[in-house]
């Protein structure tokens, strides 16, 4: 039984898509609106655009990739699994701090609106910092169609979060928080359970991530699983690149920021009113590590999730394995997604998302080492 912070109505999955309510311009679904309009999730390539299946287009939105063998090491683990690698030039560029310059890092995502058609993924290489400086010359109008038309999947978390919202809002395209390049595919030892989550989650039409972290909310409800790097979501706010999500499910992470730090960003997205507007909170890794408040060594996460809680009437919950760590899980952004917890943990049920057949893709063939 939901508590009393939760939801009052649960909708089904076949209410939920019948009641979605697209952002301006974005046939983005929504959990509560009242327009009768679903976006075009694509399961398979259509006759009017092929899909590569075994293609993985690189892009190098962000910042620069700085180790050649950690590069070179991404690639080949991709290749012997058995997919194509393209653009792989994007991830050898340095311009300042960044991938390339801001026209080269562009003409990555828009030089797709060049082919005949369209790679199985779109893979980030890494994140750092940049990608925000590309979102205004995106060409949502080609761009975004094609990708939902053939199934794209698109890949990344972290400065990538940016390229990703602006997808959802501008063009109702979803994605995945998932492995990167860099610093998953190409790291020195990788994680077996990250690459068996990103094998099952592109290529399983129901993917469902559970924790057993206790939840301090008794909670079931449905709505649009959306989010990303608090840092970069954030920054986007009062800007057309943030997806307006009404009783939504709203997922942040986050990396080397101080405790007071990450208040006074979700101060941000409360006093913006977006918090108060999702049915549930989630929260994933934040990666504290030995990051101490520098007035207080007692205010932790833990104390900005208690005023969070304080602040809000509804679920927040705690412990989904993503962040900048070593063994995360995938997660698809922008879908419909259903979850429930208790004391004995939280389960999170994804549907409707883009999945490729996985063409003998498996845990021994991405991992060989293992």
């Amino acid at each position: 039984m939901p508590s009393p912070t939760s939801h009052p109505t649960s909708l089904t999955r076949r209410k939920l898509l019948q009641h979605g309510l697209a952002a301006a311009g974005a046939g983005l679904l929504q959990a509560c609106g009242t327009a009768p309009h679903q976006p075009a999730v694509t399961k398979s390539a259509p006759a009017t655009m092929s899909l590569q299946n075994n293609e993985i287009a690189l892009l190098a939105c962000s910042g620069t990739l700085p180790n050649a063998l950690q590069r070179q090491h991404g690639v080949e683990r991709l290749q012997q699994a058995g997919f194509n690698i393209s653009n792989r030039n994007a991830i050898d560029r340095q311009y300042q701090r960044f991938a390339g310059s801001d026209q080269e890092r562009l003409q990555d995502l828009n030089q797709l609106t060049q082919r005949q058609d369209m790679p199985r993924m779109l893979l980030a290489g890494r994140g750092g910092y940049g990608a925000c400086r590309l979102l205004a010359d995106i060409d949502y109008a080609r761009l975004c169609p094609m990708l939902k038309e053939a199934g794209t999947q698109i890949m990344g978390y972290s400065d990538f979060t940016a390229i990703q919202l602006a997808m959802l809002a501008k063009g109702g395209i979803g994605s995945f928080a998932g492995p990167m390049l860099y610093s998953d595919f190409g790291g020195r030892k990788l994680s077996p359970m990250a690459m068996q989550h990103f094998i099952q989650a592109t290529t399983t039409e129901n993917w469902t991530v559970s924790t057993p972290t206790p939840q301090a909310n008794t909670a079931t409800g449905e709505g649009i699983f959306w989010g990303g790097n608090l840092s970069v979501l954030s920054s986007l706010v009062g800007s057309p690149f943030l997806p307006d999500i009404q009783g939504g499910l709203l997922f942040l992470e986050d990396v080397a920021e101080q405790p007071y730090r990450l208040e006074r960003m979700l101060q941000q997205l409360y006093l913006a009113g977006i918090l108060q507007r999702q049915k549930a909170i989630f929260l994933g890794d934040f990666a504290m590590g030995r990051i101490v408040d520098a007035y207080d060594a007692g205010y932790t996460l833990d104390s900005v999730i208690a005023q969070l809680r304080s602040q809000l009437r509804i679920p927040v919950l705690t412990g989904i394995p993503f962040g900048h760590i070593h063994d995360k899980t995938t997660l698809p952004l922008g879908y419909p997604t259903r979850f429930s917890s208790d004391e004995n943990g939280l389960t999170l049920s994804f549907s409707d998302y883009p999945v490729q057949p996985a063409t003998g893709l498996t845990l021994e063939r991405l991992l060989p080492e293992h």
